[in-house]
């Protein structure tokens, strides 16, 4: 791993060269040994990215361009979102967001996602023989492919995803 510290983007380049209506992640931290995610975002002019619950990591959000607002779900409640504005998502938050006349860019940074593992059975002993327990039996599905996210290839939480939780991108129809 290299520790030197360095610039790994910058942002204004990044959305300057990005089209008018590209939509998702136009950068994504990607250096290996990283304990971080960290991601570029960009909605256009009204897009949304419907309401979704990440229950697992808290994510920290700053906005960088364009404005927007968050739609806090169950009261109605929305937050406006203008450049360098800094947004706290705790987990289990349900939210929505919706980028403004001018479309929304802001960076989102997280605990790094652990990969998925498949662990092995604890070994037995002609002594003490090990039963499987319940949550040591079956495992995830087969194949999730359909909870892939086209824009950015974050496998979704949600077992039937319409938007994506990191880029926003649509999922496509089922």
């Amino acid at each position: 791993m290299n520790s030197a510290p360095r610039v790994l983007a910058v942002l204004d380049d990044l959305l300057t060269a990005a089209a008018h209506d590209e939509r998702g992640a136009l950068w994504q931290l990607a250096e290996q040994g990283r304990e971080l995610d960290a991601n570029l975002v960009r909605l256009p002019p009204g897009a949304e990215v419907g309401e979704h619950q990440e229950d697992v990591l808290d994510v920290l959000a700053v906005v960088i361009a364009g404005s927007g607002r968050v739609v806090v779900a169950g009261g109605g409640d929305s937050l406006d979102l203008t450049p360098t504005t800094v947004l706290w998502l705790p987990r289990t938050s349900r939210r929505a967001l919706v980028a403004g006349p001018d479309g929304l860019a802001y960076v989102t940074v997280h605990r790094r996602r652990p990969g998925l593992t498949i662990k092995p059975l604890a070994k037995a002993s002609a002594a003490a023989p090990v039963a499987p327990s319940p949550a040591d039996e079956g495992g995830e599905a087969p194949c999730m492919l359909d909870r892939v996210c086209p824009g950015c290839g974050r496998l979704s939480q949600d077992p039937e995803p319409v938007f994506c939780s990191r880029c926003g991108e649509r999922f496509p129809e089922r």
